[in-house]
């Protein structure tokens, strides 16, 4: 009898044993199934791990940080120049002590640099980031949001401008309600030597404003500035030109060096002339196109 009670407790012992081998096998495999392994899991960590570049920040930080007397941080900017200027660090166009989230005339010149090694040139190589550029010099450094792009050239009252531009002024002319006719489009180098260059790249217009009073050409300047161009009302007694209002879209990829830096002057209250006086034109919020857009 005895015998016979050690042959059934040790059967079922050795059952016992079985089941929780069984079921530590089973636990092994559902938590296997649930867990990716490291083979897909690691690209995904790899890209949560990188930082992210606002590209609207960024641009606006390269056509303000140039013009500022001081080292003042374009505002919402800094994290996303930092990871630019690490990304140009790391191809020793940029020394250390420069990376600093401050997008100012060294950092321009570093970036230029590594637009010129892409093999771009002229317009595509003046230091202001672009769509292909930022891409390509954040591969495994960092990720890119909020684009901007010029867009394609396209004609409007005889002149060039690019689609961004052209949608730009057809918003301002539905909020005035009427038509603006242009005196000079953009991608025009040399076109008018009075214009000391804005014009050569993309982004910057003329608009003609014969017959229109005072209180009109204030009317459509702010109009201008309200969806996202830097713009003054120009008069004679200011330089060799008639009555018009110069605007520059900010935060346009295709910008000229020299309208870059009236961008940056807009932002600090100048009115974007050699004399560096302050802004006349109607002062209200600045913003971007691609800000006006999203409250629109």
């Amino acid at each position: 009898m005895a015998s016979a009670i050690k042959t059934r407790t040790t059967a079922t012992r050795l059952l016992t044993a079985v089941a929780v081998l069984s079921g530590l096998a089973l636990s092994a495999v559902q938590a296997h199934a649930a867990t990716p392994s490291s083979r897909t899991e690691a690209p995904a960590a790899v890209a949560a791990a990188l930082p992210v570049v606002d590209m609207e920040a960024t641009v606006l930080a390269a056509q303000i940080d140039p013009r500022r007397p001081d080292s003042t941080l374009t505002p919402g900017a800094k994290d996303s120049v930092l990871a630019v200027e690490r990304a140009l660090q790391a191809r020793n166009l940029l020394d250390a002590r420069w990376v600093d989230g401050y997008f100012g005339t060294t950092t321009i010149t570093a970036y230029a640099a590594f637009q010129r090694s892409l093999g771009y040139s002229g317009l595509d190589a003046n230091g202001l980031p672009g769509s292909s550029s930022l891409t390509a010099l954040g591969q495994g450094k960092f990720t890119l949001t909020h684009q901007i792009a010029a867009g394609a050239k396209v004609q409007r009252d005889g002149y060039t401008v690019d689609t961004r531009t052209q949608t730009m002024l057809t918003e301002a002319e539905r909020l005035l309600g009427f038509h603006l006719t242009l005196d000079q489009g953009s991608y025009n180098p040399g076109g008018d030597p009075t214009s000391a260059g804005t014009h050569d790249g993309g982004g910057v217009v003329d608009v003609n404003v014969d017959g229109m009073s005072s209180t009109t050409r204030t009317a459509v300047a702010r109009a201008l500035r309200q969806v996202g161009f830097a713009a003054w009302v120009r008069n004679p007694n200011q330089g060799d030109w008639p009555w018009h209002i110069h605007a520059a879209a900010i935060s346009d990829t295709d910008l000229a060096t020299q309208a870059q830096n009236q961008v940056g002057d807009y932002y600090l209250g100048l009115n974007g002339l050699a004399n560096h006086a302050a802004d006349d034109g109607p002062r209200i919020p600045i913003q971007t196109w691609e800000e006006y857009q999203r409250t629109h």
